[in-house]
């Protein structure tokens, strides 16, 4: 295999098979972490950016690319900049590892790291007020807002959905995690339609706010959100499951003693809840689990036990069911109204010497006009 451009290094058909990882049931584990920045991410992030240039709005050496990321998509755009000739600015979070800051750096993109917290737990919405300041203070800036930006579900349709398609005669069983919800949202639109009976299922981490449930604290990037990002009207899952993070490093740490790799902390979310919805598989079902990236950059915090014990600590054992777990079990259409934006972000300020409040960044892009610098 001879490559022109390391964009083309992108694996579409690993799969690794798990026997029995479910009870008696075999899972196939779709591994995204060998792409290269080691991620999914990077498929977002070539698709956000051409679809800027198919629309005329960015303009290499002129244009400044702007993001929010808690890592692996900061990473992956990153490079996508640095080999299209865009200058870009990442906006994360004391979350984001020591490693995935320094590959952006390296890159050539500039890094701000905000440490303070939202008032939901997260870092999201103080990511976004950076975000507004940054597209105040920089002319040429425009922001690509992975949250509500319809080429990020339309790639993962396109792209990772098909994907799984091309390898299974049938899917009856697909696990995804949670951030923007842009994968959840193209996977599901595509596979419903080759698959008319699939069970989609959203795995998140407790704390996150995206499907309804209280907002808490979170420690472990890539997954969960503390504001509901728009794109998650178009995600229709049918099952959502929330994990707590200390079941999410036990999963890493017996997955890789199990299976021997090493995965991020959304794969070990997500086989979590494989685990936990076991019982449910029938016999002869075909189960598909997302993993968005592999642990080499987890090594100083989910795979560290000193870490882990004074970040994250103990957790109680029993299962985290979320408003919106119940919900989709009982299915009724919704336990509570996810459409309003959280109430903190009501009375965030607007005056134009401000950053604009979070709920109005979010909803200035929409499937018609889904970019903003303003």
């Amino acid at each position: 295999m001879i490559i022109e451009s390391p964009l083309q290094l992108i694996f579409r058909d690993l799969f690794y098979r798990l026997p029995a990882f479910a009870e008696s049931h075999d899972v196939f584990l779709k591994l995204e972490g060998f792409n290269i920045t080691g991620s999914i991410k990077v498929k977002t992030a070539i698709g956000l950016v051409e679809d800027l240039e198919h629309r005329g709005m960015a303009r290499p050496d002129e244009t400044v690319l702007v993001e929010s990321s808690s890592g692996n998509l900061g990473l992956a755009l990153s490079l996508v900049c640095a080999i299209k000739g865009y200058r870009f600015i990442c906006v994360t979070d004391s979350n984001a590892t020591r490693t995935t800051i320094r590959g952006m750096e390296l890159y050539g993109a500039k890094v701000i790291v905000v440490a303070d917290r939202d008032p939901a737990g997260g870092y999201l919405g103080t990511r976004l007020k950076t975000i507004a300041q940054v597209l105040q203070s920089e002319p040429n800036a425009v922001w690509l807002n992975q949250y509500a930006n319809i080429a990020n579900k339309n790639v993962h349709a396109e792209q990772t959905a098909n994907e799984i398609a091309r390898e299974f005669v049938k899917v009856d069983w697909v696990f995804v995690g949670t951030g923007t919800t842009g994968t959840l949202a193209g996977i599901s639109e595509r596979l419903r339609q080759e698959f008319p009976r699939i069970k989609i299922v959203a795995v998140e981490p407790a704390g996150s706010v995206t499907f309804g449930g209280a907002p808490g604290k979170r420690n472990i990037p890539g997954i969960g959100t503390s504001v509901r990002p728009k794109l998650a009207d178009l995600a229709k899952p049918d099952r959502i499951v929330a994990v707590n993070e200390q079941k999410t490093v036990e999963a890493c740490l017996s997955f890789l003693r199990d299976y021997h790799l090493v995965v991020g902390g959304s794969s070990g979310t997500v086989l979590a809840a494989v685990q936990q919805l076991a019982p449910e598989f029938r016999r002869g079902d075909t189960i598909v689990a997302i993993s968005a990236d592999l642990g080499e950059k987890y090594l100083d915090t989910i795979y560290d036990p000193a870490w882990v014990e004074q970040v994250i600590g103990p957790e109680d054992d029993r299962p985290v069911r979320t408003d919106a777990f119940v919900a989709a079990e009982l299915g009724t259409e919704k336990a509570v109204d996810l459409s309003q934006p959280a109430p903190w972000c009501k009375d965030m300020p607007t005056d134009p010497s401000q950053p604009a409040r979070v709920s109005q960044l979010i909803d200035t892009i929409s499937d018609e006009q889904h970019l903003s610098r303003a």
